[in-house]
């Protein structure tokens, strides 16, 4: 099914391929075409460019839509293969299903984990809740509510009808498993931290989870603000670059503004200059104007210089803000040389604008220049009030400039410039609204001005009586060109100050024009950088396709991975299950270790039991000879003497069957041995292949591992690289978008003239930028849909990662296994050698017995020689007795003497007997002795003990009282000092009388035993155990001396160490009350009383955790002391077993040996139990020690705190006393705490071994009782058995007693019948005898077993084993006399029963129903051994959990360990906490009982007297308890004595703890001194500290109070931030709406593409249809030739075969050739012989001739007669030619006779040649040899040739020796003898085969080697009847070039 998904996807992923493609040749396709569009553009552009700006950033509009929209088409594209991966998903999902059931049997895992968990954690809440009882834990809900949640959630089973949402939904549920386990451990984790913390401080639990909530969220918070304060800094960087721009364009546009008005002012100074020259002509009229518009432009300068004033303050703010501006160019100078590469592309950009702005110009100067003319047209009376209005316009412009700089400067984002720029355009829009009704405004009032001169003209030519009026107008106009003078001086001066400003005009448009080149670079650079990115989107856009294909090749990749790792799954299963066959063979192995072990054990037995045979042989052997001697006396009882040899043989026969039964059993076991150690081996072998298979798969394993890790970092590579490409785009694009802007704004500023047409491309670039952003956010969708999928496949990744950690683990768990298999094969191995080594002890035991058996030989032939002298004696006895006298007097003698010497050993034996069993009295005895002795010790012990810890009582109360004791000491000091010399002379008194008393107790004790014992080496063993016990007592007093010697030093130096004290208490005391009279006593008692009550409660504290810890030391000692004693009887238990195991090796050599050994063993392990109790108390002495210390300080404190407000503002010297004590105290606590744990852990090491020894006990205890329990069983059946045997036995009887009256009714009527011996009798004594075998055997082998397995299990048993023993003996011998009596019936009745043969099918009858009981018992026996076999698999199974869970405690202690290391470290930081809350509580506390102190004082002095009385009356109690001690000492010295008899070895070990005590007392006192130093020196500190801590307290409280009022704010600040949040909703809610319109768009072009989709693919359906029949077409013709090919192939590879094989024939040839040469030169030598003799015939035969010339031979001519008749009728004319060549015929006239009819001659010719003599036969031809011999002598030889080249038998050798000799005279003998050697050697050549060669057939009749004389060349035409020389080749040897091949060779042999 995974296969067939798989060829699917992969074919889906093929089609999506090619359809990825098609897209791709689309999209290229559009953008050739928008390549195309924009080159069409630009041509355009090129040439209609001063008319047509709008023509071509109309073009640039439909270039970026059809891009806009070629975008929208690749993200439906991208939309489109989504879906179309979702379907390829949906189809994969089946292949999924398999890895969902392992997901859930991971779940299922995971869920048990979980549950552990839970338990854990539940016990962790109820250890919490038990020890918060008082401060109230966190109730465990979440636990219970997310395992509930978990349930719930828990997907029952798959089905078949799952979609890819189950998938995902089951994904989902493992993650959510795992991180609710996750969860869960955090839980179980902050648990346990709740509990530790709790043990310390019970409160502090619900605070830690609110820090940890806290520390969470400033963790989230961190997190934010850094994301916001990125988020800050890139939205800074992007203001300043905007800001930046801004200015450059403002300054530009100042500049451009200043020249303007440099150019106004200009022409109003020509202006000026023309209407000067112009007033004289001028009328009055004009004068009177011209004033006028003089002093409007007085008014209109003063208010023009105070806006220059208002401009120039305004450009000092601006050039402040300049160098402010400068000063932050000079930050972003660094980021500038991060962006001078993308300048560099600015710069092509800018060039572009250049030359755009280039053609723009003239159209610009076209445009200003109609204006000017305009201007120009209008009359010159106009110019002042044009250049009024100009000025206006300008102060307008500056104003509305510099509201735009503000404006600028509070700009905080793009969007806002957008706006100000739509604000820009309607403002210019207003401006040129007002100017063009200015303009009509002036036009009006031009013509207005024209009809006024109209007028005044006619006025001035009616009027004549004006001149006066002129007159004065001209005074007037003097006047007024005065003031004109003055104004054209302060003009001058005006004209300066702007020549100043002409200068700083000139520099600023230098620089602009400077910025201008450098701006056009940049829109050149910019232009190039949209190209690239144009390009770079296409490559992006082709990374993607590529990476689109990478994830797919990547999801085929994941799958192959997947199956895999599925296969690595099922190659794991089998090695799993190869394991747990493996395992069950180990077992079967065990088994049959166990039962080789069992039948060892039955072989040691038996053994034993035939050692004991020999013995009783032995025995019996003596008494043998006994009765030999008394036989010699007696010859009445030599018939019974026999009798007993014969039962000495039976026996004899029945040890040899024993020992041979015994070699047989010793030879299966070490067959099975041996099959043991070969089974062994090849478990050792299979165990090293599943190693290597292991290996092999964990390095695949790895290797795919390392393949997935290689493919996850090249895919983050590429991620990264694509989001780092991404960032680049995106920050091209909003320096695009930048760039843009200032186009857009350079364009409105170069037409402020023609808004009108610019408003139209103003809108349109914004909505161009709309567009764009528009673009950019669908890019930026585009990019997160790609951010999910990346992150969906690596979620994917990290689960395929986390199934191979699992795998490893698998893996990791396989190799422990493996491991473990290669220990247990150790163990097994081991084993294996122990039973050798047993084996190895039985062959010795073998010998042993053969020995004895060959002595049992020697004493036999011993026995005949004897019976044969007994013999003879009786023989001479009966010839002649008074001759056999002397003989047997001899012989009398001689057996006296030997009875004698037997007599002698007897004697010796006994006495030997009866030492061995003193000694062993003695041993039980001194046995007896030795364990009163310990019992005694035990007492004495336990003695110790309690005064002990009477001691410790009165020790503790001895430190309590010290306290008190310290002012009245100074008195007492010297009466002490009396008292105790006095006490220690009476100690030693008193130690000396009880000494002398213990003594004499002794010694009457002893008196008193000897009186008893009665031998006199007992009585001389105990004068010298008395004499030993007195040495032991004197040292014992020479110890006890120097121990109170010792005793008395460290009194005298307590008591100096006591009086150093109270010196410098006393010291203290003095100064103490030196402060009180000083004023700050009462402050100081306070802060000292507040320091105790802490300290107080610090004690109290600490003593709980002390007391918790000395329970848990005191349990922990408890169990430790119980698997020491467990331990101490399982060794005991060892011990014995050990010693029975001796007992048995070593019973035939000494029984006294092993006494000693099991007293030795018992002492030994005494003395061990001993050991351990010591260690204990020592122990014990230590931790009171400790408690003592920590007890002494404790009680000191409290009896002060009884009366605690009494004394405390009393005695301030006692307040500091025991706030030192208490710090002492405190670290002592510390060092005690730290022992404790530390004799903890070593506790809980040493119970961890007692409980795994303890754990194997009682494994080995129960398989013991299970062992005894299957005995006593089988113990029962075996008893039931017997029963069942009885009751057959008396059903037998029965019988019996029936046949026996059917026989006396039968020998009445059976009188003559004559009995016969049956076979009947046979089979009941047959049967008889397999019962009475199977019963002793039955009863014999269960004997064994119990026996075996109760050695084995339970020593302790043996009492009752022996009693079974009895009980099993008696059973036998009941048996045996029971077969006995059956014996005797059987006799009586075999004899009867001979006769009747019916009785024979009743015994039959019975026979089979004992077969079937035995078949029955055998069915039992077996279901019993199937019974064990389960048995011993529950012990394993029980192992297994055992050791389980002993993984689990060890888990356990490990979390123990590290838990209790983090209570240590709570602990710690609850202390110093602790610390600094008390001392901020003492300084709280100071204030309040400074009134108090003061009451309190008056109080304090009378209860001084009181305490003094009740102290002197506590130093007399005293005295009293300190002589009890002494006389308790006393008694324990005693006790002491008396131990110290049994333990001279622990004497060192005392010494050295004494010694090590007393150096821990010194180092003690040593810190004691160093502590109270340290605590004067902390009391300063913390003095300091109180000081410190009451200044933070108050910053802490400033601080408080500024955080809460910060805290407000920001609540304000933050309500706030909802408000801007909630319009923020709204608008994405309106993004929203829009959004959803745009989608519903995008459905419809979906639609729309997927039509043209599905065209194209029936486009390309038809184009592949074509394609793939022309390419079918080429197959065929391909095809066709190949076949032409192959056949030619075929045909010259035949003919190559075939020349190799002519080769290998004519090699053949030449070898044949070789040997023939050799042959033809020995037969020519042979022929030489001929020759000479053929020589001499020749003669002879001429002779012959001449002498028979005429006559015919009729004989000849009669055989050819027949000849013809016999030869085929196509060869008689040959026949005929021949008889007419003899008669003398001529071959004219024969042919002429022969033209008739055709013949040949064949056998004819046979006939003839053998006429002469009747040797060869006339035989009739066979007809395929007639039809053979048709064809041609050529073709003979081809197929002779080619029959030779198979060569089956080596060449003949032609020698001399198989020529025959001329015996005939004449030519045909000669012929004959050479043709039969010639068949001989083709007989020989070819095998048998001469009958069916055609080419040698023929020669059986020989054909004439030489020519003879009547045949002539003219001879007989056919070539069998030529000569065989002409026919032939006659072997010479040929001249065979070395070059030559074997071809050649052939083809000149055919031709020859």
């Amino acid at each position: 099914m995974s296969s067939w998904l798989g060829g699917l996807g992969s074919g889906f992923g093929q089609s999506l391929g090619q359809v990825g493609g098609s897209l791709a040749s689309l999209t290229g396709q559009i953008s050739n075409f928008t390549k195309d569009m924009l080159m069409e553009g630009t041509e355009e552009v090129e040439a209609e460019l001063p008319s047509s700006g709008r023509k071509e950033i109309e073009a640039i509009h439909a270039v970026l839509r059809s891009e806009n929209e070629r975008l929208k088409k690749l993200c439906m594209d991208l939309e489109e293969k989504h879906e179309a991966s979702e379907l390829q998903i949906k189809q994969q999902s089946t292949s999924y299903r398999n890895q969902l059931q392992q997901k859930e049997v991971e779940i299922s895992h995971l869920k048990a984990r979980q549950i552990a968990l839970q338990d854990q954690l539940q016990k962790l809440q109820s250890a919490a809740q038990s020890v918060n009882s008082g401060a109230g834990g966190v109730p465990a809900t979440s636990a219970s509510s997310s395992f509930s949640y978990g349930i719930s959630h828990h997907a029952s089973a798959f089905h078949d009808d799952m979609d890819f949402g189950d998938v995902i939904s089951s994904q989902q549920e493992i993650n959510r498993l795992s991180n609710e386990v996750s969860k869960l451990e955090s839980e179980v984790g902050h648990w346990r931290h709740i509990a530790q913390t709790s043990k310390a401080q019970g409160s502090n639990s619900s605070d830690q989870s609110e820090i940890c909530k806290l520390q969470n969220i400033i963790k989230e918070l961190k997190e934010n603000r850094s994301q916001e304060i990125d988020n800050h800094q890139h939205e800074m960087s992007v203001l300043q670059n905007a800001h930046q721009q801004k200015l450059t364009e403002i300054s530009r546009r100042h500049r451009e503004e200043l020249s303007d008005y440099e150019e106004r002012i200009e022409e109003l100074e020509n202006l000026l200059q023309q209407g000067g020259s112009g007033i004289t002509v001028t009328d009055h009229s004009k004068i009177h104007e011209m004033e006028k518009t003089i002093q409007d432009l007085q008014t209109d300068k003063v208010a023009s210089t105070k806006k220059i004033e208002e401009l120039e303050d305004k450009m000092k703010d601006i050039n402040k803000k300049l160098s402010s501006a400068e000063n932050d160019r000079d930050v972003l100078r660094m980021e500038q040389e991060h962006l001078k590469v993308e300048n560099r592309q600015i710069i092509e950009e800018c060039e572009h604008l250049k030359l755009e702005c280039s053609k723009l110009q003239p159209y610009a100067l076209k445009q200003s220049d109609a204006v000017t003319e305009r201007e120009r047209i209008l009359p010159q009376i106009t110019p002042v009030e044009d250049e009024v209005i100009r000025l206006q316009q300008a102060l307008s412009d500056a104003e509305n400039e510099i509201m735009r700089l503000s404006n600028l400067n509070q700009d905080s984002s793009l969007a806002e410039d957008n706006l100000k720029l739509k604000m820009h355009v309607q403002v210019l829009e207003k401006e040129n609204t007002l100017l063009s009704q200015e303009k009509e405004k002036l036009q009006i009032s031009l013509l207005k001005l024209n009809d006024e001169y109209e007028v005044v003209k006619s006025a001035a030519t009616r009027d004549p009586d004006l001149n006066s009026e002129l007159h004065d107008l001209r005074l007037n106009l003097e006047a007024k060109e005065q003031e004109l003078n003055q104004s054209i001086s302060e003009k001058e001066i005006l004209i300066a100050e702007l020549e100043e400003l002409d200068k700083q005009n000139q520099e600023a448009t230098k620089h602009m024009i400077l910025i201008k080149d450098q701006l056009s670079k940049q829109q050149s650079e910019g232009d190039s950088i949209i190209s690239k990115l144009k390009k770079d989107l296409s490559d992006e856009k082709q990374r993607v396709h590529q990476l689109e294909d990478d994830k797919m090749h990547l999801t085929k990749k994941l799958d192959m991975k997947k199956d895999k790792l599925i296969q690595s799954e099922l190659v794991l299963n089998d090695l799993h299950l190869t394991k747990q066959k493996l395992e069950d063979k180990v077992k079967d192995l065990v088994d049959q270790l166990n039962k080789s072990q069992k039948s060892d054990r039955d072989i040691k037995k038996e053994n034993s039991e035939l050692k004991e045979h020999i013995q009783q042989n032995e025995k019996e052997l003596s008494r043998v000879r006994d009765e030999l001697t008394q036989s010699l006396n007696r010859d009445s009882d030599s018939n019974f003497k026999d009798d007993l040899l014969k039962v000495r043989e039976a026996e004899v026969r029945n040890l040899k069957q024993s020992l041979s039964e015994i070699e047989h059993l010793n030879d299966s076991l070490n067959n099975v041995a041996f099959d043991l150690k070969v089974e062994n081996e090849k478990l050792v072998i299979a165990c090293e292949d599943v190693r290597h298979q292991l290996q092999e798969s964990i390095a695949g394993n790895n290797q795919i591992f390392l393949e997935k890790n290689t493919m996850m970092e090249a895919l983050k590579m590429e991620k990264g690289q694509l989001e780092a490409e991404l960032c680049q785009a995106e920050k091209r694009l909003l320096e695009e978008a930048n760039k843009y802007e200032q186009t857009i704004e350079e364009l409105t500023n170069s037409h402020n003239l023609s808004t009108s047409a610019l408003q139209l491309e103003h809108e349109c670039l914004i909505k161009l930028g709309q567009e764009k952003d528009s673009e950019i956010a669908e890019l930026k969708k585009n990019i997160e849909q790609m951010d999910i999928d990346n992150k969906e496949t690596k979620k994917i990744l990290s689960s395929s990662l986390e199934e191979q950690k699992q795998l490893t683990q698998l893996i990791n768990e396989k190799e422990i296994f493996i491991e473990k298999l290669e220990e247990r094969s150790s163990e097994l191995q081991e084993e294996l050698n122990k039973y050798i080594q047993a084996l190895r002890k039985n062959e010795v035991l073998k010998q042993t017995i053969e020995e004895k058996d060959r002595s049992l030989g020697s004493m036999k032939e011993e026995n005949n020689h004897l019976k044969e002298e007994l013999e003879r004696l009786k023989e001479q006895q009966s010839r002649a007795a008074p001759v056999a006298e002397p003989k047997t007097l001899d012989s009398i003698t001689e057996l006296e003497s030997e009875v004698s010497q037997l007599n002698i050993i007897k004697d010796n034996l006994e006495k030997e007997v009866k030492h061995h069993q003193k000694v062993i009295e003695d041993q039980n005895h001194s046995k007896m002795q030795l364990l009163q002795s310990l019992q005694e010790q035990k007492k004495e012990m336990e003695e110790f003990k309690c005064q002990h810890e009477q001691m410790n009582v009165t020790h503790t109360q001895l430190f309590l009282e010290k306290d008190e004791e310290i002012k009245n000491l100074q008195k007492t000091i010297e009466q002490i000092k009396s008292q105790l010399h006095e006490e220690r002379q009476d100690v030693q008194t008193e130690n000396s009388d009880i000494f002398q008393e213990t003594k004499v107790q002794s010694l009457s004790i002893e008196n008193g035993s000897e009186k008893h014992d009665l031998s006199k080496a007992e009585t001389e063993r105990l004068v010298k155990g008395i004499k030993e016990r007195e040495m032991e007592i004197k040292l014992l007093n020479e110890k006890n001396i120097f121990l109170t010697k010792k005793i008395d030093q460290l009194s005298k130096d307590e008591v100096g160490k006591l009086t150093q004290i109270i010196q410098q208490k006393d010291l203290e005391i003095q100064a103490l009350h030196a402060r009180i009279s000083s004023p700050s006593y009462p402050q100081d008692v306070v802060y000292l009383q507040q320091q105790l009550q802490a300290y107080a409660m610090e004690r109290e504290q600490v003593l709980a955790v002390l007391s918790e810890k000395t329970r848990e030391n005191s349990h922990l000692k408890t169990e430790y002391h119980k698997m020491m004693d467990i331990v101490a009887a399982k060794e005991a238990a060892l011990i014995k077993l050990q010693d029975e195991n001796k007992k048995l090796s070593t019973r035939f050599e000494s029984a006294g040996q092993d006494m000693f050994r099991e007293t030795v063993q018992n002492l030994s392990r005494i003395i061990r139990e001993k050991d351990i109790e010591i260690d204990a108390l020592s122990q014990k002495c230590q931790t009171l020690l400790t408690v003592l210390q920590t007890s002494n300080t404790g009680n000191e404190v409290g009896s002060v705190n009884s009366n605690q407000f009494e004394e405390l503002l009393q005695e301030r010297d006692k307040l500091k006393q025991q706030v030192k004590k208490m710090e002492e105290w405190k670290q002592q606590v510390m060092t005690t705490v730290q022992n404790m744990q530390h004799e903890s852990a070593q506790l809980q090491e040493e119970l961890h071994q007692l409980q795994a020894q303890v754990l194997v006990d009682s494994d080995n205890n129960s398989k013991l009782q299970v062992d005894y329990t299957g005995l006593i069983q089988s113990y029962e059946q075996n008893e039931t058995k017997l029963k069942n045997f009885g009751q057959e036995l008396a059903q037998v009887q029965h019988s019996i007693g029936q046949l026996c009256n059917t026989k006396e009714l039968l020998l009445g009527k059976l009188d003559i019948i004559s009995p016969q011996p049956s076979t009947g009798s046979l089979l009941t004594s047959q049967s008889a005898e397999s019962l009475r075998t199977i019963k002793p055997d039955l009863s014999s082998e269960s004997s064994k077993q119990e026996i075996e397995e109760l050695r084995k299990s339970l020593h302790e048993k043996d009492a009752t084993i022996k009693t079974l023993k009895e009980n099993n003996h008696r059973l036998s011998d009941s048996i045996a006399a029971t077969s006995e009596l059956e014996r005797k019936e059987h006799e009586q009745t075999d004899s009867e029963i001979k006769q009747l043969r019916e009785k024979q099918d009743v015994l039959q009858k019975s026979l089979k129903e004992k077969d079937l009981l035995i078949k029955a018992k055998s069915d039992q026996l077996l279901s019993l051994n199937e019974n064990f076999t389960n048995k011993v698999n529950e012990n394993e199974l029980l192992r297994q959990a055992v050791t389980n869970l002993k993984e689990r405690i060890l888990i356990l202690e490990m979390d123990a360990c590290k838990l209790k290391g983090e209570n240590e470290k709570i602990i710690e930081t609850t202390r110093e906490k602790q610390t600094e809350y008390q001392a901020l509580q003492e300084t709280n506390m100071k204030f309040s009982m400074m009134l108090r102190e003061k009451e309190f004082e008056c109080h304090s002095m009378k209860e001084k007297a009181l305490a003094f009385e009740q102290l002197l009356k506590e130093k007399e109690q005293e005295r009293d308890q300190v002589m009890l001690a002494l006389k308790q000492k006393q008694m324990e010295n005693s006790a002491v004595q008396n131990e110290v008899q049994h333990l001279r070895d622990k004497e060192v070990r005392l010494n050295q703890e004494l010694e090590r005590l007393r150096n821990h007392l010194l180092e003690s006192e040593d810190s004691y001194t160093r502590e109270a130093l340290a605590a004067e020196e902390r009391e300063a500190k913390l003095r300091k500290k109180v000081t410190m801590l009451e200044e933070k307290l108050i910053s802490s409280s400033n601080a408080m109070e500024n955080a809460s009022h910060q805290a407000s704010l920001q609540v304000e600040s933050l309500q706030e931030q909802l408000n801007v949040v909630s319009k923020q909703r709204d608008e994405t809610a309106l993004q929203l709406s829009v959004s959803q319109e745009q989608v519903k768009q995008y459905a419809l072009s979906l639609t729309n593409l997927q039509m043209v989709l599905e065209h194209f693919q029936q486009e390309e359906k038809a184009m592949y249809s074509a394609e793939v029949g022309k390419h079918k077409q080429l197959v065929a013709e391909w095809k066709k030739k190949a076949e032409y090919l192959e056949g030619k192939l075929v045909s010259l590879q035949e003919r190559l075969d075939e020349a190799n094989a002519a080769l290998d024939s004519a090699s053949r040839l030449t070898e044949q050739l070789d040997l023939k040469e050799e042959q033809i030169e020995e037969l020519k030598k042979q022929n030489e012989l001929r020759e000479e003799m053929l020589d001499d015939v020749q003669k002879k035969l001429m002779n012959l001739v001449n002498s028979t010339e005429g006559k015919v031979d009729k004989v000849l001519m009669r055989n050819l007669f027949i000849g013809h008749f016999h030869t085929p009728k196509n060869q008689r004319h040959e026949v005929l030619r021949l008889m007419g060549s003899i008669l003398g015929i001529k071959r004219e006239e024969m042919e002429q006779l022969l033209n008739e009819g055709q013949g040949g001659v064949t056998r004819w010719m046979t006939g003839w040649l053998g006429g002469g003599s009747k040797s060869v036969p006339n035989t009739p031809l066979r007809p395929h040899q007639q039809s053979v011999l048709n064809s041609s002598f050529s073709e003979l030889f081809v197929k002779f040739l080619e029959t030779e080249s198979h060569p089956s038998i080596p060449p003949p050798k032609l020698s001399v020796h198989d020529m025959k000799p001329l015996d005939s005279p004449g030519r045909r003998k000669l012929d004959t003898n050479i043709s039969e050697s010639f068949k001989d050697a083709t007989e020989s050549r070819s095998g048998r085969r001469t009958d069916v060669n055609p080419f040698l057939a023929p020669r059986s009749a020989a054909v004439p080697l030489i020519n003879p004389a009547g045949l002539g060349p003219g001879g007989p035409g056919h070539l069998l009847l030529k000569p065989i020389s002409d026919v032939l080749p006659t072997f010479t040897p040929l001249p065979v070039s070395p070059d030559s091949s074997a071809g050649v060779v052939l083809k000149d042999l055919l031709k020859q």
